[in-house]
């Protein structure tokens, strides 16, 4: 079997050519315009940051994508799913407000802006896992699966849980709906916080199995743990995050679960993927804060695998010196540091990335055999 291609070129950018113009001529040269784009819908997912950090992609490589998009005939749209968590992002009026003071709106990224599953996170659709060992339908953003093209542009850095975010995160975590991302996060069912609880009952309109129960007295929502299935639901519904999960999924188990979260969202349509390895925080961008980079600026790469790009990204990085002054240093000064030769579970010791990409093999996502293509 043939060794996928993983597509490269550096920051070094030439007089009279940025960034945004060297990455049209890396996915250009990675054979982009094979897809068949005219007069397709093409979403671009990628992670708008959340307020407070400054390490996601600035709008200006959006941009770029959406342009090659466009020269090819396709009509693009970015997109990025509600998050489960409290925040800036977790219904589409504040994520679309996050999005537009970190800088991405039509006019800066030249295309429309749509948050793939709705107003409150509940717009989603199910979708088949072939080979799915966890996961056999999994809850994928509506207007992620109602594109006909799907590119995903991703900022390559460390992550808390994960060890890393790059392509498989970007895509399965990222296209989960509210529901879709507690499947993957989480095991059990919610809880209310009565102190959080208004007393709306704006959850009970989605909630189909009795499970939740509103205490006329106290005014107060609690669970039915008999009735409830877990969807989460409830979750998205309320405006005042008084609803949660409190048993996380371990760590190995999601990271199979976004596997295949991730062949859901790419199974049977033309897809291409992007990465950037750039501010390479130790954290997520959900984070509302970012810490120094622990390692340095390597490049942008694009492939049509996406195992075989995270795969590649990975490498790059373990080639990398660790820099300075970075959360990844100051843990290899400790005097009980534990070398675990790996600079991302250097950064967090409890974080595991190698299940994800081991499982995303398994199920056919890709190959984590690949050959490097440099482009100048």
């Amino acid at each position: 079997m043939a060794k996928s291609k993983v597509y490269y070129t550096d920051f070094r950018a030439k007089i009279g050519e940025g960034l945004p113009t060297k990455l049209k001529r890396l996915i250009k040269a990675a054979g982009i315009g094979e897809i068949d784009m005219d007069n397709k819908f093409t979403a671009i997912k990628m992670h708008f940051g959340e307020l407070g950090n400054i390490s996601f992609l600035r709008p200006n490589y959006a941009k770029a994508v959406a342009d090659v998009v466009k020269e090819l005939g396709g009509k693009p749209f970015l997109t990025d799913c509600n998050t489960l968590y409290p925040g800036s992002r977790k219904n589409a009026l504040e994520h679309l407000y996050c999005a537009w003071e970190n800088g991405f709106t039509p006019l800066t990224v030249g295309c429309p802006i749509l948050i793939g599953d709705g107003l409150k996170g509940t717009d989603d659709i199910e979708v088949p896992v072939e080979g799915g060992e966890y996961i056999k339908k999994a809850l994928i953003g509506r207007a992620v699966m109602d594109a006909d093209v799907f590119i995903s542009l991703s900022h390559f850095k460390g992550h808390e849980m994960t060890g890393f975010g790059g392509t498989i995160k970007n895509i399965g975590m990222g296209c989960g709906s509210r529901a879709g991302k507690k499947e993957q996060h989480r095991n059990g069912k919610p809880s209310v916080d009565p102190e959080l609880c208004r007393g709306c009952r704006l959850c009970m309109r989605q909630c189909a199995n009795d499970g939740l129960v509103f205490d006329e007295t106290a005014k107060k929502m609690s669970i039915n743990m008999e009735n409830c299935v877990g969807c989460g639901r409830c979750i998205g519904a309320c405006n005042f995050d008084a609803i949660d999960f409190v048993d996380n999924a371990a760590t190995k188990v999601l990271n199979c679960r976004m596997a295949e979260y991730t062949k859901a969202v790419v199974d049977g349509r033309p897809n291409f993927h992007i990465s950037l390895i750039v501010d390479v925080s130790p954290n997520c961008d959900c984070h509302a804060e970012n810490d120094a980079p622990i390692l340095p600026n390597i490049g942008m790469f694009a492939s049509f695998d996406p195992l075989a790009l995270d795969q590649a990204c990975v490498d790059a990085c373990l080639k990398a010196e660790p820099l300075p002054n970075s959360q990844l240093a100051d843990n290899m000064k400790q005097a009980d540091f534990c070398d675990h030769h790996d600079h991302f579970e250097n950064t967090t010791v409890n974080s595991e990335y190698k299940t994800c990409l081991a499982h995303a093999e398994k199920i056919g996502l890709g190959s984590r055999d690949y050959e490097i293509v440099t482009v100048k």
